[in-house]
């Protein structure tokens, strides 16, 4: 395996800080098994910090998009944190990056989380 998966809380949230190729085979499974056990712990304020992943494929990226659906589905909130430009271009292009929170460091991703809710316009 060439990821490394480090956790941290902070402010009520966890933060899995991601370092290496976030690639199909044990790397993915590994952050869907992390993002699912959070899950069935109550633990729903979830960060991903992808600022050291060197390589990412369509896998990596499904694997994302599949965090941000159990965990919204599970009543909390995934946020993307310090996303390499190559990460974000990939987003972009497949007309993803909309389905993320993307915030450019760790600080305002926590923040986001005190924020009260937007209200829809009437």
């Amino acid at each position: 395996m060439q990821l490394t998966i480090t956790t941290q809380e902070k402010r009520g949230a966890v933060i899995l800080t991601l370092n290496g190729r976030f690639v199909s085979g044990e790397e993915c499974e590994t952050v869907r098994t992390k993002i699912k056990d959070l899950l069935a712990n109550n633990q729903t304020r979830i960060v991903l910090d992808l600022a050291d992943v060197s390589r990412v494929d369509s896998t990596g990226i499904g694997a994302s998009v599949e965090a941000v659906i159990l965990t919204a589905r599970a009543g909390g909130q995934l946020k993307l944190s310090r996303v390499p430009r190559l990460i974000r271009n990939i987003l972009s292009t497949h007309r993803l990056l909309q389905a993320f929170e993307v915030y450019e460091n760790e600080e305002s991703a926590l923040a986001s989380f005190e924020a009260p809710p937007q209200q829809a316009a009437s």
